[in-house]
């Protein structure tokens, strides 16, 4: 027996004039599953968001969520979802509590249904000390979680993220985390655009996104193993002419700067050790030449630049 996805789009396209924002767009999310879309800026991850959450109209194309088609039943599917955009509606003046209750009467939430939710958010978030402080005054991170409690009030089925991590320190983009597993433990699909490849490797399966269009959808760790160059990790002693000569060179898929190396795909069938040969006859050194697993990071640039070969 088969569950139906709780996230579904078919051929799902929204073009703005002559740009076409997101192009024919098919995706299955299944329940209980975090989902991680990726690309650069410009992509057209926002604007999938905002088709999936009934915001936009599609210019072709269907999506539903939580079983209700995006644009014949919008209001069904706001009903049974969680949307928390960049620049989430805090008001700054009010306190974490006067937040939280602002939103608990827009949602229509019984007084005595809050005074058992907003303790429980509140204890998963570590927000209770910060009760009486104005949302102006919190840290970036706190405004995260704090945001994240109002968009959860009404129990959504599916919560959709647009970068909500953009901008926040480390240890608090720790903590948001393990606040979105605790979520998905207890039921919930999470659906979140991000720009950082740590992120996304934690995300059950990822979608890469380039110009509008879905380049690959995978596990991580299927992403890591996806291309059919391998990786290699290059030190020289001139990074720059490095990376220019091996740009020229047949077989040579992506060769990107990675700390203090290169991080280069060559095809299998080139010989690396020839390579490196014709790298030193420039006059460059080589102290290392050797094939490495690519993170995700790498991956991704690799596929953006095989679908532009492609294009």
């Amino acid at each position: 027996m088969t569950t139906e996805p709780i996230i579904r789009a078919v051929g799902l396209t929204r073009r703005f004039a002559d740009l076409t924002a997101v192009d024919h767009l098919t995706l299955d999310v299944n329940r209980g599953e975090i989902f991680g879309l990726v690309g650069p800026d410009g992509a057209g991850k926002t604007t999938t968001l905002r088709l999936l959450c009934g915001l936009l109209d599609p210019t072709e194309g269907e999506a539903w969520v939580a079983g209700h088609n995006t644009v014949r039943e919008t209001q069904a599917v706001k009903d049974q979802i969680g949307y928390m955009a960049q620049r989430f509606g805090l008001y700054g003046d009010l306190t974490v509590d006067e937040n939280m209750n602002f939103y608990a009467d827009l949602f229509g939430i019984s007084k005595s249904e809050r005074a058992k939710l907003l303790p429980d958010l509140l204890r998963m978030t570590r927000m209770e000390q910060f009760r009486s402080r104005p949302a102006a005054n919190l840290s970036g991170g706190m405004k995260q979680k704090l945001a994240l409690i109002c968009t959860l009030l009404h129990h959504p089925q599916v919560l959709f993220l647009d970068e909500p991590t953009n901008g926040v320190d480390p240890v608090s983009r720790r903590d948001f985390w393990a606040i979105l597993y605790q979520l998905v433990r207890d039921g919930l699909t999470v659906f979140v655009t991000t720009a950082y490849l740590d992120e996304a490797e934690r995300c059950n399966r990822v979608g890469l996104m380039n110009q509008g269009r879905m380049i690959r959808c995978e596990s991580p760790r299927a992403l890591k193993h996806s291309l059919d160059e391998l990786c290699y990790d290059v030190q020289t002693t001139d990074q720059r002419a490095a990376r220019e000569f091996l740009h020229s060179q047949p077989g040579v898929l992506s060769v990107e700067p990675a700390g203090a190396t290169l991080h280069l795909f060559l095809a299998r069938d080139v010989s690396a050790e020839n390579l490196k040969k014709r790298v030193e006859a420039r006059g460059i050194g080589v102290s290392d030449f050797q094939v490495i697993e690519p993170s995700l990071e790498d991956v991704f640039i690799g596929l953006v630049r095989k679908s532009e070969m492609h294009a």
